[in-house]
């Protein structure tokens, strides 16, 4: 019996039997809080470089220091977190980043603030990894795209919700609050999970029914792949070479955007919140239309590789236009701009993002992604330094916004020219047979 008939043999349960989806909401809200405690700096940033002449550079190094961290963490939670499972592996997670979120309270100077990043940094690399872990062991392969979909959905609703009550919360009770705060809410989250989170077969409130149907795949062991193995793959160069180019433009968004609308349009912690949250919903729309652009393609019987290709095509030309962001006569005209470059990177990432899954066999994917990370990381390190020399230096992000609008066709032309017809991965053998 075939692998896709293994799965079809158990039907869905009933109504009744969503405890599954409700390991999806604490999955889901995981990722918003680690969104927002992560996005509370930038949207702060402004206030904090006038109470204590941060330079620009300071800030880049803060962000440097964030992205070296979190790159080295992607690249080694995954592999603890098979050790020690979902469960304890987000406790952890959690709680070394909960802690490390509130002590910025204590730092004024961009050196306290880079070591509070960094441990933050350490404990926010686990929640992907805990979150797949957590699906894998929850939701059977015709439900598991789904779930990991909607719990990633929590990354722009972070990115949105931020700007909405952090503000709030500053100018009611002061900066260190906005820390304190949102920091005490993640301690509902890690009491929820320790209280509600086993595996299926050690949950309560798990049906016979659903239990059958969460076990009705062929279940397949994984084993850790070399990395120097997988570094012999042209496939795995083109997927890193594609995080390198883009991740940072999607990280300088997320840490440099409130700075940049405060000092071109002179907007504050009154007035930051509507525009950003516009541009994170047309991020939103975007990461799903790129993704619904490369399913139609591949509905009309279009190979997988042009599908894809054709898709980051799409999704890099309208990100160029952000180029001339600085220059816009308006704050709206150039959410516009800003908006649309990061819908087209959350387009072009759900295409780049599937390459392990279309390229690698399974036991391999999780590897590849990490190092994906870990590339993507090494890109926004670079850029973060590259950005806080370019402000302190120039004063203007328009080198910054030229980058940004070339960066994905460079990316689709690099990851074309590694790999021009996208072939799977074919000459190695999994681990245990190697």
């Amino acid at each position: 019996m075939s692998d896709l008939a293994a799965v079809d043999v158990v039907a869905p349960p009933g109504k009744g039997a969503r405890v599954r989806w409700l390991i999806c909401a604490l999955l889901f809200a995981a990722v918003v809080l680690s969104y927002i405690d992560r996005l509370v700096l930038s949207v702060l940033k402004p206030t904090l470089q006038e109470l204590y002449g941060w330079s620009e550079s300071g800030y880049g190094d803060v962000v440097f220091w964030f992205q070296a961290a979190y790159g080295l963490g992607f690249l080694f939670f995954g592999r603890l977190i098979d050790r020690i499972g979902a469960r304890a592996g987000y406790l952890l997670a959690m709680g070394v980043w909960t802690v490390a979120h509130i002590a910025h309270a204590f730092f004024t100077s961009t050196r306290g603030f880079a070591i509070a990043r960094i441990v933050l940094a350490l404990g926010e690399s686990g929640t992907y990894p805990a979150a797949l872990a957590a699906t894998s062991e929850w939701f059977p392969r015709r439900e598991r795209a789904l779930a990991i979909g909607i719990f990633n959905a929590g990354a722009n609703l972070g990115a949105i919700l931020t700007p909405m009550i952090v503000p709030a919360i500053a100018l009611a009770m002061g900066w260190q609050s906005a820390f304190v705060v949102t920091g005490l809410i993640n301690i509902v989250w890690i009491a929820a999970w320790f209280l509600f989170y086993r595996s299926p077969r050690e949950h309560k409130s798990v049906s016979a029914a659903e239990l059958a149907y969460i076990e009705s795949d062929k279940v397949e062991p994984q084993k850790p792949v070399a990395w120097r193995r997988l570094l012999t793959t042209r496939q795995a160069w083109a997927y890193m070479s594609g995080r390198f180019l883009i991740d940072p433009i999607w990280w300088t968004f997320l840490f440099w955007l409130p700075d940049f609308f405060h000092k071109r349009y002179d907007l504050d912690l009154k007035s930051f919140g509507p525009p950003l949250v516009a541009v994170y919903i047309l991020a939103d729309v975007g990461s799903v239309l790129g993704g619904w652009y490369s399913s139609k393609l591949l509905g009309r019987g279009i190979d997988v590789g042009r599908a894809r290709k054709r898709a980051m095509l799409f999704c890099a030309l309208i990100v160029v236009p952000v180029t001339f962001a600085v220059s816009a006569p308006s704050v709206w005209i150039a959410v516009l701009l800003i908006g649309l470059a990061c819908a087209g990177h959350q387009g072009f990432s759900a295409n780049l993002f599937s390459m392990p899954a279309d390229l690698f066999p399974r036991w391999a994917v999780g590897s590849v992604v990490g190092l994906g990370g870990f590339a993507g990381a090494l890109g926004g390190m670079l850029m973060a330094k590259y950005a806080g020399w370019v402000l302190e230096k120039f004063g203007s992000y328009t080198p910054i916004f030229v980058i940004a609008g070339s960066a994905y066709l460079i990316a689709l032309l690099v990851v074309h020219l590694i790999n021009p017809r996208y072939q799977p991965v074919t000459k190695f053998a999994p681990p245990e047979e190697a």
